[in-house]
């Protein structure tokens, strides 16, 4: 590879990185406000909360609208729409009067901001190697896993110096730097294709071939599913951290920045580990470890013997495992879709934000003024995903048996 080429990359991975990390840096970044919007806004901290659900609910639907869209015009055009629908929507957050204009202004931002998320893995999947894919999707994760030790920090002393209102002021102008990275920096994908229909039949046609693939669902909730542990703790860590441990905003961001460190470490330890294994069973360790620390976490509070230290530690492993199951899971349910990589990328992200939207949405519904709903809520998550993985990974190898049974037959019946 030449230093061309390797500076082409790198430069090509970062804004491709930007774009995944729209989303989560939309997220972290107002963390540590919930607070003073919530005085600011004359509402409850419970009520702000409800503009992360409302967020998540966004990037879900978004992403299924983008899948085709980005099939049909190719990756850049519905980029710069989705783009330009979360710039006007990031300026009226920074103007919003009342919690419910906020809330509906959260849900404009994620619709215009998923088309990052959608767009990046398609074109993952579009210019490198299917064998490279896991290995990309780390060093996506190196970029993304970034934006939780800077936005939090960041946006909490945006919030302590310059007020809530700045911290969307920041993200306008985070938007205007990757609208300027994806028309410098971005390579066209794949050409508009004007015979993929836009009609509703066809579409829904397109994404049922999809999801009802096994290695696309197994994989595609496996990822989900384990993520959204990672969603319960974000939808439940400001009222853990700040309301229970009574830590404040800027102790907050640098607390949720040190969590956020193991996610980066075991993402890029991820791609040392593919020379020697393969996903699969790098996945099947760390959703083994990850349900042992989820059931850890959540007896250690119902039992009332956790504390800021404790609990950040087990966050931290329950994190780490996270680097490891997403990157892995996001290649295999890919794998095999090279042909409608941007409806595949589209399912996989709405799974992934539906079901994380549904648990952020649960710990808020079970909130009781203890840190129980947030870890229960994860360990379940934990538990559920290795479930799904075992009894995927079961279904998928019977199905490989009955094709190669059926292939032997054909060959049987051709030599008569």
């Amino acid at each position: 590879m030449t230093d061309d080429t390797r500076k082409k990359n790198f430069y090509l991975i970062l804004i491709l990185g930007f774009l995944t990390a729209i989303g989560p840096f939309s997220i972290d970044m107002y963390l540590p406000a919930f607070p003073s919007i919530a005085r600011g806004l004359h509402t409850t901290v419970a009520r702000v909360t409800l503009s992360l659900s409302s967020f998540f609910i966004g990037i879900s639907a978004g992403q299924l609208l983008y899948g085709p869209l980005l099939e049909r015009f190719g990756r850049k055009k519905p980029l710069y729409a989705g783009l330009c629908i979360y710039l006007v929507a990031s300026i009226g957050c920074a103007m919003a009067a009342s919690v419910n204009a906020l809330i509906v202004l959260r849900l404009l931002q994620a619709l215009g901001g998923c088309v990052g998320l959608v767009a990046s893995r398609a074109m993952v999947r579009d210019l490198f190697d299917v064998k490279e894919n896991a290995k990309i999707f780390s060093m996506l994760m190196l970029v993304v896993a970034v934006s939780p030790i800077i936005a939090p920090t960041l946006g909490g002393y945006i919030t302590a110096m310059l007020g809530w209102r700045y911290v969307f002021a920041m993200l306008i102008v985070v938007d205007l730097i990757i609208l300027m990275g994806t028309y410098f920096l971005l390579p066209e994908s794949k050409k508009p294709d004007p015979n993929f229909s836009l009609r509703p039949g066809p579409i829904i046609k397109n994404f049922s071939g999809v999801i009802t693939h096994p290695q696309f669902y197994t994989y595609a909730l496996t990822a989900a599913i384990s993520a959204a542990g990672l969603y319960a703790y974000i939808g439940g860590s400001p009222h853990v951290f700040m309301e229970i441990f009574r830590v404040n905003e800027r102790q907050y961001g640098w607390i949720f920045a040190l969590i956020a460190m193991g996610l980066i470490g075991a993402s890029q330890v991820n791609s040392v580990l593919l020379k020697n294994y393969n996903s699969e069973q790098i996945i099947k360790v760390a959703l083994c470890c990850q349900s042992v620390i989820g059931v850890t976490m959540a007896s250690i509070t119902f039992l009332g013997w956790n504390d800021l230290f404790v609990t950040i530690f087990l966050i931290f492993i329950f994190l780490c495992t996270q680097g490891f199951v997403f990157p892995n899971a996001s290649a295999l349910s890919l794998a095999s879709f090279g042909h409608n990589a941007g409806s595949a990328s589209a399912l996989m992200g709405a799974i992934q934000m539906t079901i994380g939207a549904g648990t952020s949405a649960l710990v808020s519904v079970l909130q009781n003024h203890t840190a129980m709903p947030m870890t229960g809520v994860m360990a379940c998550c934990a538990i559920t995903a290795f479930s799904v993985f075992s009894l995927g990974r079961k279904i998928i190898v019977e199905r490989a048996s009955e094709e190669a049974i059926g292939e032997e037959d054909v060959e049987m019946i051709s030599t008569l």
